[in-house]
């Protein structure tokens, strides 16, 4: 499971939607109704917001707003409902961490989506997330693959 820190459109079409379903698997997690990835590191900062589940589906929804642009029909009714929620903090390490991460993936399957981001050195993040200044979170496994 990863659940990007940056922003959606930074992503390939089969980053993207691997984002929609792991985001719904974890939607699922944070409502009870799977057993499994229960204790799923990137879980830890929607488990610890004050409101877990608007806060995944206000993730959900920037994810189907930018899968909406691109002409994906992703479906809405899946979302539950949005609401303006408190940002979560992501550090400026993390962020780097996941670009790196996301460069290397689109190397390897996507290299014209590489090619348009070639001269982005720090990327905005997810809607949901704050940048502050920090290391990369401790949540994050160390092969940076989740």
């Amino acid at each position: 499971m990863r659940l990007w820190s940056l922003h959606p459109k930074y992503l390939d079409p089969q980053g993207l939607v691997a984002l929609w379903r792991e985001a719904l698997l974890a939607k699922a997690v944070l409502r009870g109704e799977t057993r499994g990835y229960t204790h799923h590191p990137q879980l830890e900062r929607f488990k610890a917001h004050v409101h877990p589940r608007l806060a995944i589906n206000s993730y959900l929804a920037a994810v189907h707003a930018e899968a909406t642009g691109r002409g994906y029909a992703f479906d809405r009714s899946k979302l539950g409902p949005v609401r303006v929620v408190q940002l979560v903090p992501v550090s400026s390490g993390q962020l780097a961490h996941e670009w790196g991460h996301l460069q290397r993936k689109l190397a390897t399957r996507s290299p014209a989506v590489l090619a348009r981001w070639g001269d982005l050195v720090m990327p905005v993040c997810h809607p949901l997330f704050r940048r502050r200044p920090g290391p990369v979170a401790s949540w994050e496994r160390a092969s940076g693959d989740a």
